[in-house]
C-alpha cells in the first residue's frame, strides 16, 4: 500500500513539473508569472534526486559504506577530517556555488528566459550533478587525489602531466574571475565590505566552538553564527552612514584586489576546521535560507516576467556578451548546469572530508541540484527587471557610451551622474528598434532606492541579482518598498559569501594542484602534509590568480566581458576532461554498459564547447558577430585601432586632445593584449582536451577488446571501515 501511494505521489509531482515547464515553453501573449519557474524546477530536481541519483549510486558506481574513506584512514585533523555529512554538504555547496550560478544565467538572460531555463534544469540533472557525483566518487576511491593526479594514474603519466599543467592554468583563471565578481560587487561599498569582513571572525569563532567549546553542537553554533551575521549586516548600514568609517571601508577596486589576494593566501593555509569549513557552513546556512526565502516570496508576490521568452539577441549581437545561442548560451550559463571547477573541489577538499561513501550522493549530486536552483533564482532576478534596467546594469561603460564620463557619484556629483544616466538611457533606447525603453530619471530613482552611488555598468551579475531579490522581498506584506536598500545589501552579503567561499576553497584546492605539478620536479613539494611546502605552493597559487584578477580589474571593457567567455570555454572543457576520466574508469571497472550515464553529457559538453573554442580562434573577416566573438579578431581590430590612434596623435598639436587620443590608444592596446592572451589560453586548453579524449578512446577500446589495461585501474586498496571504528573524531 505504501509503495502504491509512493508511486501516485511521484506521478503527481512529475505531472506538475511537466505542466509548469509546458506553460513556460508554450506561453504567448501577456506577461508570465515567475511562480511557474520555481514549481517546475523543484519538481524536476525532486524526481532526479529520488530516482536518477539512486540509480547512479547503486547500479553505476556501487557505493560501499563498508569501505573506509581517505578521511577515515588518514584523519590528520588538518586536511583529512571525517566530517558530518550535513556540514560537508554545506562546505561542498559553498565551495562549488561561486559566481557561476549568479553570473551565467544573468548574462544569458539577454537571449530570453526559455533557453536558459531549459539548460539550467535539464543540464544539471543529466550533466552537472552526474559530473560532480562521479568525480567525488573517483577521488574518494583514490585516496582523495586531485583530478590531474587521477588522470595521470588512469590515462598515463604523459597525458596526466600535460593535463595537470592545463588544469592548473584553468584553475587560476576560474579563481581570478570568481574574485573579480566579488571586487565588482564590494568595491566602493562600505556597507557590503564591512559585513563581509565580519564573517571571518564569526566563522573562526564557530570553528573553535564546534571543535573545542561545544564539540558536535552544529545547530547551536549555527544559531550563534546566524545571529552575529545579521548583526553585522545591521551595523553595516551604520558603518556606511558614518563619515569616518565609510571612508575606511570604501575601498577602491585595485586595493580590494590586494585584500582578496591576502585573504585567499591566509584562508588556504589555515587548518580546514578553523576557517574554511565553518565559514562555508555559515555561508551555506545563509545561502540556502535566502534561496528558500526568495522562492517563498515569489510564490506570494508572484512577480511578472518582463523579459521575452526569446529575444532577437539569440543571433549573437547582444550587448552583454557576443555569440549565438548555440554554442555560447551553454558556456555562458556554465556553473548553473555543469562546471569543471566543481571537479577540482570534488577532487580537492571534499573527498578528504567524506566520512562514508554513501554521503557522496547527497554531497555530490544533491549540492549541484541546489546550485542549479540558485541559477534559476538568478535568472528570475534578472528577467523580472525591465529590459532597460537590466541592460543599464549589465552592459559595460563602453557599450553604454559612458566610458570616460567619470565621477558617477550620486551623493557628491549628482549632475555628473544625471548626465551619465541620460547617455546610458539614450543608448539603450536606440537598440532593437526602441523596444527596450528606460527613462534617465528611473535610473536615478532606482539608484537612490538601493542606497548605492551608481547602478550603471555594475557588471558581474551580483548587483543584478541583488536588485531583483530586493525588489521581490520588498513587495512582501511584512515589508515595503522603502526596505529595498536593506535587502539589496543583504543580497550582496549573500552573493559575496557565495563567491568568497569558492575563492578560498579554490585556492586551497589550487595549492594541492601546485604541489602535484611541482612534485614531479622536486619530490618534497608533493608532500601535502608539509607546512613549508604548502605555504610556498599557496603563494604561487595566489600570485598566479591575483595577476589575472588585476588584469580583469583594470580592463577597459569591465573584465567580465573579456574574461567570462574564456571562463566558460575553459570551465566546460575542464568538465569534459573530468567526464572523460569517468568514462575511462567505468570501462576499466567493467561497467561499460552503464557508462552511458557519463558518455551522454560528455558528448554534448565537448561538441558545444569545442565549437565555441574554434569560433574564438578564427581570424577577422569583417562580419560583426564573428569578429565580436573571436579573440583573434578582437586582437587584430584593437591592435590596428591602437596603431592608427598613435599615428593620429603624432600629427596633433592640442595637448589635451592628444592626451585623450593616446589614452584611447593605450586602452585599445590593453584590450588587444588581453584578447591575444585569451586566444593562446583557449588554444592550449582545447589541445589538452583533445589529448585526454584520445587517451580515453584508447582505454575504452582496450577494455572492449578484452586487452590488459595500461595503466591498470588505480583504486586504493580496500580497507574495512570497521577497522577504524573508535578512531574517528568527526568534525561537527
Amino acid at each position: 500500500m505504501n509503495k502504491i501511494l509512493s508511486y501516485i505521489l511521484w506521478a503527481i509531482i512529475a505531472f506538475i513539473g511537466a505542466s509548469c515547464f509546458g506553460v513556460l515553453a508554450l506561453h504567448k501573449g501577456e506577461s508570465i508569472n515567475a511562480v511557474w519557474f520555481v514549481i517546475a524546477a523543484v519538481c524536476i530536481y525532486a524526481i532526479a534526486y529520488r530516482f536518477y541519483s539512486k540509480y547512479i549510486a547503486l547500479k553505476v558506481l556501487g557505493l560501499d559504506d563498508n569501505r573506509a574513506t581517505p578521511a577515515v584512514v588518514r584523519n590528520d585533523g588538518r586536511d583529512f577530517v571525517p566530517t558530518n555529512k550535513i556540514v560537508l554538504f554545506g562546505h561542498h555547496f559553498a565551495a562549488i556555488a561561486g559566481a557561476g550560478p549568479l553570473v551565467g544565467p544573468i548574462l544569458a538572460a539577454q537571449m530570453g528566459y526559455l533557453p536558459s531555463m531549459i539548460w539550467l534544469v535539464v543540464g544539471v540533472v543529466l550533466a552537472g550533478a552526474v559530473h560532480d557525483f562521479v568525480v567525488l566518487f573517483l577521488s574518494t576511491r583514490r585516496d582523495g587525489k586531485s583530478l590531474g593526479e587521477m588522470i595521470k594514474l588512469e590515462l598515463g603519466s604523459g597525458v596526466g602531466t600535460i593535463a595537470m599543467i592545463g588544469i592548473l592554468g584553468i584553475m587560476m583563471l576560474i579563481i581570478a574571475i570568481l574574485a573579480l565578481v566579488v571586487v565588482n560587487a564590494l568595491a566602493e561599498s562600505p556597507w557590503g565590505l564591512f559585513t563581509i569582513a565580519m564573517t571571518i571572525p564569526i566563522a573562526i569563532y564557530m570553528g573553535i566552538h564546534m571543535r573545542f567549546i561545544r564539540p558536535g553542537k552544529i545547530g547551536e553554533a549555527s544559531i550563534i553564527g546566524f545571529v552575529l551575521l545579521i548583526a553585522a549586516l545591521y551595523f553595516g548600514n551604520n558603518v556606511g552612514a558614518d563619515p569616518y568609517w565609510r571612508e575606511v571601508f570604501k575601498v577602491s577596486p585595485v586595493n580590494l584586489t590586494y585584500i582578496m589576494i591576502i585573504y585567499g593566501f591566509v584562508a588556504a593555509i589555515l587548518p580546514v576546521w578553523f576557517l574554511l569549513a565553518p565559514r562555508d557552513y555559515l555561508s551555506t546556512f545563509l545561502k540556502i535560507g535566502v534561496i528558500i526565502i526568495m522562492a517563498i516570496a515569489i510564490l506570494i508576490v508572484q512577480p511578472h516576467i518582463n523579459m521575452p521568452s526569446i529575444t532577437q539577441y539569440i543571433d549573437g549581437s547582444g550587448p552583454v556578451f557576443a555569440g549565438k545561442l548555440f554554442p555560447f548560451l551553454f558556456i555562458t550559463i556554465a556553473c548553473g548546469a555543469i562546471s569543471g571547477f566543481h571537479a577540482l573541489i570534488s577532487s580537492g577538499t571534499t573527498p578528504k572530508m567524506l566520512e562514508k561513501e554513501s554521503h557522496a550522493r547527497m554531497v555530490g549530486y544533491g549540492s549541484m541540484l541546489m546550485e542549479s536552483m540558485v541559477g534559476v533564482m538568478a535568472l528570475i532576478a534578472a528577467i523580472i527587471l525591465t529590459p532597460g534596467l537590466y541592460f543599464t546594469i549589465n552592459v559595460a561603460p563602453a557599450g553604454l557610451g559612458t566610458m570616460g564620463m567619470g565621477g558617477l557619484d550620486l551623493i557628491n556629483k549628482p549632475e555628473a551622474y544625471a548626465a551619465a544616466a541620460a547617455t546610458a538611457a539614450n543608448t539603450i533606447n536606440s537598440w532593437a528598434n526602441g523596444i527596450f525603453q528606460i527613462n534617465p530619471q528611473d535610473i536615478i530613482t532606482f539608484t537612490k532606492e538601493v542606497g548605492e552611488p551608481s547602478i550603471l555598468s555594475r557588471t558581474g551579475g551580483a548587483p543584478t541579482f541583488a536588485i531583483g531579490f530586493a525588489s521581490i522581498i520588498a513587495e512582501m506584506p511584512l515589508f515595503n518598498s522603502g526596505s529595498i536598500a536593506f535587502w539589496y545589501h543583504f543580497a550582496i552579503l549573500f552573493e559575496a559569501l557565495f563567491i568568497l567561499t569558492a575563492v578560498d576553497a579554490g585556492t586551497r584546492a589550487g595549492r594541492f594542484m601546485v604541489q602535484d605539478v611541482l612534485g614531479n620536479v622536486y619530490k618534497p613539494m608533493a608532500n601535502i602534509s608539509s607546512y613549508p611546502m604548502g605555504i610556498i605552493a599557496t603563494l604561487i597559487c595566489v600570485i598566479a590568480w591575483g595577476y589575472i584578477l588585476y588584469q580583469g580589474i583594470t580592463d577597459p571593457q569591465g573584465g567580465i566581458k573579456s574574461l567570462w567567455t574564456l571562463f566558460g570555454v575553459s570551465n566546460q572543457l575542464l568538465a569534459g576532461i573530468a567526464l572523460l576520466l569517468g568514462v575511462s574508469v567505468l570501462f576499466k571497472m567493467g561497467k561499460g554498459k552503464v557508462a552511458w550515464v557519463v558518455i551522454v553529457p560528455v558528448i554534448w559538453v565537448l561538441v558545444s564547447t569545442m565549437s565555441a573554442g574554434v569560433q574564438k580562434l578564427l581570424p577577422e573577416n569583417g562580419e560583426k558577430i564573428h569578429d565580436s566573438v573571436s579573440h583573434i579578431a578582437n586582437y587584430q581590430i584593437k591592435s590596428r585601432s591602437a596603431d592608427e590612434l598613435i599615428a593620429k596623435a603624432q600629427t596633433m598639436n592640442d595637448g589635451e586632445e592628444k592626451e585623450a587620443v593616446l589614452k584611447k590608444a593605450a586602452s585599445d592596446r590593453l584590450i588587444a593584449s588581453n584578447n591575444l592572451m585569451n586566444a593562446i589560453l583557449c588554444g592550449i586548453f582545447m589541445f589538452i582536451t583533445i589529448i585526454v579524449l584520445l587517451a580515453t578512446i584508447r582505454v575504452c577500446w582496450r577494455a572492449i577488446s578484452g586487452k590488459a589495461q595500461e595503466p591498470p585501474l588505480a583504486e586504493s586498496p580496500y580497507k574495512n571501515a570497521s577497522d577504524y571504528e573508535g578512531k574517528i573524531a568527526a568534525h561537527g
